[in-house]
Order: structure tokens, then sequence, then C-alpha cells
């Protein structure tokens, strides 16, 4: 095999590794009320573990620029230096606050695809909309209005809109987005932070209840996940949004023009690519970093788009 070739399969087992050590990492600093020293944490554990992997690989989703963040920052190289080119997308700490305040659904997530396969977001707003598996193409856009959304999906499932659950972020910029959703008689799932998570959701309706994930969020966090949606399966659009001058930008030095581009799932992950995710705070997706004398035992979600393989594992690590 050439070293350029991107065995997913042997780089997978690696990547979770990543993410394991990440969220172990955070772990002391679950409850703490310090956000920022348990996102340093997660970073330094993160960039240790991927500079362990026989990869050439570049940062294309990350904590920030250059000059805003000192590791892992976007444009960064890791690995290495030998083996296949690599597009990575990770948050090392997807949650902070949720980590700091020991709430639910905080995770370590991180996405690696081939060299130039990754959309390069940048770090501006991203207005989502996402399904699960199971729908014909088009079932919903991102032309209609959120009412609309709520009301095609209803009659995809052959249901009421009134059994139909949509996952919004908690903000003030959804307060109308919001107001129209109940007209239709959705129920409406509100999280604090985590949209990685949230579009992760409507992947497994049938375990954590979510339908559709809707509104505005990080553009970088929306890369993640489509990652993830890649590998289980559904619907993704995205639309950049730009509050200024700044953010476009951004926009531009990442390489985009055309500012009004719905992205869809494939758009941002043009290839294959594995993702993995470890559990930080307890969720309705992974189990939090338990403690128990002498260990701390982490739960991963590791996924490969290639074969639409999910493993879960449980990692026993002595401390």
């Amino acid at each position: 095999m050439a070293k350029t070739d991107f065995n997913d399969r042997m780089l997978s087992l690696g990547l979770a590794r990543v993410s394991e050590a990440a969220a172990l990492a955070s772990a002391t600093l679950i409850g703490r009320g310090d956000e920022k020293a348990a996102d340093q944490a997660a970073v330094n554990a993160m960039r240790d573990q991927l500079n362990l992997l026989d990869i050439k690989g570049t940062v294309v989703i990350g904590e920030g620029e250059r000059d805003e963040a000192p590791m892992l920052y976007i444009g960064e190289e890791v690995g290495s230096g030998s083996g296949p080119e690599v597009d990575i997308a990770l948050d090392p700490l997807e949650g902070t606050t949720l980590t700091a305040k020991d709430m639910p659904n905080a995770l370590c997530v991180i996405a690696m695809a081939p060299r130039g396969t990754l959309l390069h977001a940048p770090d501006v707003y991203m207005d989502k909309l996402a399904i699960g598996p199971g729908y014909r193409d088009g079932v919903v856009t991102m032309d209609m209005s959120p009412a609309e959304r709520v009301s095609a999906l209803a009659a995809a499932r052959g249901c009421s809109t009134n059994d139909i659950t949509v996952c919004v972020l908690e903000r003030p910029r959804h307060e109308d987005m919001i107001a129209e959703l109940r007209t239709t008689g959705c129920a409406i799932r509100l999280i604090t932070d985590g949209d990685v998570a949230g579009v992760i959701h409507c992947a497994e309706a049938a375990k954590t209840g979510i339908d559709m994930y809707m509104g505005l969020g990080g553009a970088p966090e929306g890369v993640l996940a489509a990652a993830a949606l890649k590998c289980m399966g559904g619907q993704m659009f995205g639309r950049l949004t730009f509050r200024n001058d700044d953010e476009r930008g951004r926009a531009e030095k990442a390489g985009i023009t055309n500012f009004d581009r719905v992205y869809t799932r494939d758009d941002m992950v043009t290839s294959d690519v594995i993702f993995a995710a470890t559990g930080v705070t307890d969720g309705s997706i992974l189990a939090g970093i338990q403690r128990e004398p002498g260990f701390l035992t982490a739960e991963t979600i590791l996924m490969r788009s290639k074969t639409g393989s999910v493993r879960r594992m449980v990692y026993r690590n002595p401390t």
C-alpha cells in the first residue's frame, strides 16, 4: 500500500484514541467552572495524540486562526509527517460551558478525511437544517419556512406535526423561529450548547426522539456535524450568514466566493470520512467520563462513512 493511501480502517482506531485522550484530560475539570482550563486540557491531549499518528495532517477546522489559538489552529500541521495527507476537523471540547457546569452532552469531537475534501468553513454563523436517514432527497429544504419543514417531514413520515420533535439551540436569535414552530404543534427540544450533538441526534431518532435540527450555529461545527451524518446517514444543509464585513473577509480568506450558497452534507464533506466522539458529560448520545477508584472510563462512538459502520467502545483507563 502506498503511503499516500487514506486507509480509513487502520486510521479509525487511532482517531478514537485522540478523542478519548481529550475527554480523559478534561475530566478533572468537569463542574469546576473554568471553561478555558477544560478546553486547554482537551486541546493539549488531542494534539499530543494526533502527533503520534502516521499522517501528514492539516487542521482545517480548529480552535481558530493562528493568531487566536496557540495550538490546533487552522492550518496547523499535525501527525508524524509520514503517511497520507489528510484534512482534520476538530472540536477538542464541544461544550466548554457544559463541562464547566457539569451539564449534559459535552463531547470531544474529531473527523479526518483525505486532503482537500473538508469544507474550510470560516468562523461565522451557519444556518443549519438536518434530518435523519430514510427520507427522499429534498423532503425539507432551506427555502422552506420552519413551519413548512415540520409539515413536510410529518407528511413524509405519515404522522401528525404533533409527533415531530425539533432540536433548537436556545438563543435569543431563535425566538421568532421557535414561535413559528410552536404554531405547528411540534415539540421543541431546546439545548443550551453543543449543536454537533444536536445534529447527530437526528440520525438516531429512535433513541433520542429528535427528528430534525434547525437554527444558526457555528459554521465549523456544521462541518463536523456533516461528517457525522455522512457516516450515519441523513441529510444536512447549511448556508453561511454574516454579521459584518470582517466575517465576510474571513470567508474570502477561506476561499469562499459565493456567500449565498446552500451547502449539502456532501458539499461539506466530499469524500470518505472517519469520525470519532467521546463523551465528557453524560448525554443522549454517549455516557460521560465515569470515575471509580483507580480508573476512569470513557465511551466513544467511532464511525466510517465508507462502510457505514458505527462502533461504540468503552475504554477503562487506570489512573
